[in-house]
């Protein structure tokens, strides 16, 4: 018999469910140590065998158990001779803690008595029930939410450290069915489009369980699903052979057809089931605008468009393509249908405006990033290719039923990768164009009104008792709107306004303006008279609003940046901002945030280039939108890192920006405003404000370390540095150089990054700019290194030490010190690269700098590890992992997980290693470049082949070789060296 340590005897780090801290009831778990608690207060439960004998009662669900079965619970076959006492002293000293009617003796026995909730084994068991139930019925959402609840229950090793052979069995049953639904809930992640995520856990659980052939099948789909195809068939390679070695069998019927269908690379395999799903997260987007309370006629095609939405549940994807002139109401008829159809459509709502009639439409690409963070996906999860987003925006609408309102598309192919692929959604779409080659698609060719349903329009928005006795005049006024319910708005809308006015000067005052406008083609005629009357009716400050307004490129734009732009407070430019809205000239897209009709924002600026007197005011309105941009991102930058000196070189503004008082809303702004950002640094390339542009792409750089923005980023920077070649800039030009340089360098692009970063370091010394100079020099020394060209590299860094310095700029000395630390620990001086790395932090801590300071603590956990110090290391890279992920820092995320890899795999754990590697490949996906891949993939292979995936490790150095070879590197003879029979055996 063990030694019992007596009643007062704690299990260490126990931790109250703090849900139930304050209740006083009696709460017991199994699925972990085995614990008593009252409330939030843990109760003793004595040494390990009154713990088993506690655990034994537990789990017999309120029955009794005789003495002779305790006993043979605690000692088997083997009971010592006072096992009777030590179990009525067990018992009793229990029944002390949980009270007499708790612990019962009765039949010579002892039970138990507790309610379900009481033990975390029956809530889990219960969980298990409706998780199953919801599965059934198709909510695979919910029936995910369950099992990760269920799993969270578990705490360890279930009945851990307790002796005997009943706790033993229980132990490895508790163990099994936990390993069951980590399998049910790894199913339910592929079915949900998760595939990619799910490699790493699969890859761990795969070492720990490695003749588990259920984990291995999962392994081989996920693999194939992430377009891993050679992977996916190693794995099963791998299994066979395990499989021959260990228990001299063939692998289940199951995982050889599986195998089967990856050869003939099945697509119906390719794809998660076409069941109820939910990729990720329950996330119920809700994002149709607002329809209109005097919405009028139609009644044909909302009843048409409407029957054809009600009946999508069970057919075939379900898309309707309404086509029409601008202004003839087709959003507005959507926008109508889909909030009267949403009900059919329970899992969400998506809407987006493809901008298809201005002069850059939506890219497909962007928007699937867009619906699928609304849908719940990870950022890191989503892909950077228009394919693979295509195709994981199907996998998470497979099974749901979700209405995607696709408003103002350019054409069918914009169209086609935005459509839902499974039964049950549907799609709406408006453009100006009929959609013949949109395959499948309902087509609706959506005319003017009818002039009964103009004039009841009309009527609804003035009123009946002005229309009533004028009944001629406002037919003519409709007339005159060309029954284009656009214009009619405007028109309608002027009218109720003035309340002076009758129908008839509303129709003598149209036909006017359509004399002064016969030129114009019928199509735009009406629209472009009603947009004169309306314009014309305007008072002076409400007219200069709306012609400055249409000036901003962009989709929208907020309340503050519209009150810059207009040089108004906020409260004065909200008030003339909503009377617009009121008079049907202005959209309120969303709470302090406004928008044009294309047409509307064609004419506005059309009327600042024919009335906006002097025609400077149109230049000083968009410079005040500029220096908005630019004075709120440097303060963003400047509040992500203090005291960096970057904010000091760039141009002074003369307007203010916003200010926060904290990071992280700083960030919500930054990433929120991403594209009206770089959409004002494009409009402002041009001589006049060409230097505060470059300067605002400058102070905007995590929009392209980020990941989520770095495409359009490094597009606008080209723009920039064109426009600044052109204009003989070379100030400006550095300095877009240097932005160009940054962003092919996280591309991976290193020879570009090289050139790009030389030329700015030139252009930057000509006008004697400390930026460019500072920090060109600082990219080289790091290319440099990434190169193997180390001596190049320290001297690179050395003279970017030295430039930081003279600038006073102590952000950005740390980072050339940790960026030499990087130098000298390829170079084998691991000491120094310690003391260099810890120098850097010091700098940063001491300066509040908690993103940069994270790459110091990653420079230094490498010069850990290679120091043989990998607890140390990781503590490091732990700490770095947090504030990149907080700082929405992708590339660096990624990064800092292929560092744990490498030092998990030093320090013996392949599997986790191997995990986090996985982990890296999904973080890193369309971002970093290849050389980069091609590292993690060397890791993981590394890890692969000391967990016996020996298969699958030769594919991922096949695949890391090609990626040296294609780029010249010279870790390819590395991975040759590890691709050789010698290694492979």
């Amino acid at each position: 018999m063990g030694r019992d340590k007596g009643p007062g005897e704690r299990v260490p780090e126990q931790r109250a469910p703090e849900e139930h801290a304050a209740d006083g009831l009696l709460r017991f778990t199994v699925l972990g140590p085995v614990r008593v608690w009252r409330g939030g207060d843990a109760l003793p439960a004595g040494s390990p065998q009154q713990r088993a004998l506690l655990a034994a009662l537990l789990l017999r669900d309120g029955r009794t158990a005789t003495a002779a079965e305790l006993i043979d619970a605690l000692w088997g076959d083997d009971p010592p001779s006072q096992a009777l006492a030590t179990v009525r002293t067990y018992a009793s000293r229990l029944r002390k803690t949980l009270g007499q009617d708790t612990l019962v003796s009765e039949s010579g026995g002892y039970a138990v008595r507790i309610g379900r909730t009481a033990l975390d084994l029956t809530l889990a068991q219960d969980l298990a029930v409706e998780a199953e139930k919801a599965r059934g019925s198709g909510d695979r959402a919910r029936s995910r939410a369950l099992i990760n609840k269920l799993l969270g229950l578990f705490d360890g090793e279930p009945l851990a450290s307790l002796p005997g052979p009943y706790a033993e069995n229980q132990r490895t049953s508790l163990e099994e069915w936990r390993l069951q639904l980590l399998e049910t809930r790894l199913d339910l992640d592929l079915e949900a489009g998760a595939h990619a995520e799910a490699v790493s856990e699969l890859t761990a659980l795969t070492a720990a369980h490695p003749l588990r052939e259920r984990l291995r099948e999962l392994l081989m789909v996920a693999l194939y699903r992430s377009g891993r195809q050679a992977e996916a068939l190693a794995v099963y390679a791998d299994t066979r052979r395990l499989l021959a070695e260990e228990l001299g069998v063939d692998p289940r019927p199951e995982l050889a057809q599986l195998q089967q269908r990856i050869l003939r690379a099945d697509e119906e395999l390719a794809r998660p089931a076409e069941e109820p799903a939910a990729a990720f997260s329950p996330l119920r987007p809700a994002q149709l605008p607002a329809t209109v309370e005097d919405f009028t006629g139609r009644a044909s095609f909302v009843r048409e468009l409407g029957d054809r939405l009600a009946t999508a549940e069970g057919s075939v994807m379900a898309v309707s393509a309404l086509a029409g002139i601008g202004g003839v109401g087709k959003t507005t008829l959507a926008v109508h249908v889909a909030h009267q159809a949403s009900r059919h459509f329970p899992d969400g709502q998506l809407y987006v405006d493809l901008q298809g009639a201005g002069s850059r439409a939506a890219e497909p690409e962007t928007v699937l990033g867009v619906f699928l963070r609304a849908l719940g996906t990870p950022e890191s999860a989503i892909p950077a290719s228009l394919d693979e987003r295509a195709a994981l925006y199907r996998s998470a609408l497979a099974g749901r039923r979700v209405l995607v309102l696709l408003d103002n598309a350019h054409d069918a192919a914009q169209v086609r990768p935005l459509l839902p692929g499974t039964a049950g959604c549907a799609a709406l779409v408006t453009s100006r164009v009929r959609m013949v080659d949109l395959a499948g698609a309902h087509l609706v060719d959506l005319d003017v009104m009818s002039p009964d349903e103009a004039l009841q329009l009309f009527t609804r928005i003035v009123g009946e008792e002005r229309v009533r006795s004028e009944r001629e005049a406002a037919l003519d006024v409709v007339a005159a709107c060309g029954f284009l319910p656009l214009a009619i708005r405007i028109a309608a809308s002027r009218l109720a306004a003035r309340r002076t006015w009758t129908v008839s000067v509303l129709a003598a005052k149209l036909a006017d303006e359509r004399r002064r406008l016969d030129e114009l083609q019928a199509g735009d005629l009406a629209v472009k008279a009603t947009f004169e009357l309306g314009y014309g009716q305007l008072e002076p400050v409400q007219a200069r609003v709306f012609r400055l307004l249409g000036l901003a490129d962009g989709p929208d734009i907020s309340l503050a940046a519209a009150a810059a732009l207009l040089d108004l407070d906020l409260h004065e430019a909200e008030d003339v901002l909503e009377t617009l809205v009121d008079t049907s000239l202005l959209e309120s897209a969303a709470p302090g945030r406004y928008r044009y009709h294309d047409l509307v924002r064609l004419y506005a600026r059309a009327c600042a280039e024919r009335d906006e007197q002097p025609p400077v005011e149109r230049e000083l309105a968009l410079s005040r939108l500029l220096d908005f941009y630019l004075a709120t991102a440097a303060g963003v930058y400047a509040l992500e890192r203090p005291g960096d000196r970057l904010v000091a070189h760039l141009e002074v503004t003369r307007h203010p920006g916003l200010s926060f008082g904290e990071r992280h809303s700083a960030l919500d702004w930054l990433y929120s405003e991403a594209t009206n950002l770089l959409a004002c640094v494009r409009q402002a390339a041009r001589p006049a404000t060409l230097a505060r542009a470059v300067d605002l792409l400058y102070a905007a750089l995590d929009l392209g370390e980020s990941g989520a923005n770095s495409k359009q980023y490094e597009a606008v920077a080209m723009t920039v540095r064109e426009a600044a070649r052109a204009g003989g800039n070379p100030r400006a030009e550095g300095r877009a150089v240097m932005s160009l340089a940054n962003a092919h360098q996280l591309a991976g692009r290193f020879d570009h990054a090289d050139r790009e970063a030389q030329e700015a370091l030139r252009l930057a010394r000509t006008v004697d700019d400390p930026l460019p100079v500072c920090w060109a020099s600082n990219a080289r020394g790091i290319i440099a290194l990434y190169q193997s060209r180390h001596a190049d590299g320290e001297r690179f860094l050395n003279e970017a030490i030295e430039a930081f310095r003279g600038d006073e700029n102590r952000p950005g000395e740390a980072s050339a010190l940790c960026n030499l630390s990087r130098v000298h620990l390829a170079t084998g001086r691991t000491d120094s690269a310690i003391s260099l790395a810890t120098a850097g932090i010091e700098i940063y801590d001491s300066l509040g700098h908690e993103l940069r300071g994270a790459n110091g603590r990653y420079a230094l956990a490498m010069a850990l590890s290679q120091s043989g110090k990998p607890a140390a290391a990781a503590d490091q890279l732990n700490r770095a992992l947090d504030i990149f992920r907080d700082s929405r820092q992708r590339l660096w995320e990624g990064m800092a997980l292929f560092r744990l890899a490498e030092v998990d795999l030093a320090a013996g754990r392949p599997a986790q290693a191997a995990r986090f590697a996985e982990l890296a490949l999904t973080v890193l996906r369309g971002i970093g470049g290849e050389w980069r891949r091609g590292n993690v993939l060397t890791v993981l292979g590394r890890a692969l082949r000391v967990i016996g995936q020996t298969g699958r490790a030769q594919v991922c150095w096949e695949e890391a070789l090609g990626i040296y070879e294609e780029l010249a590197s010279p870790e390819a003879d590395e991975v040759r060296s590890l691709l050789s029979p010698a290694k492979a055996a």
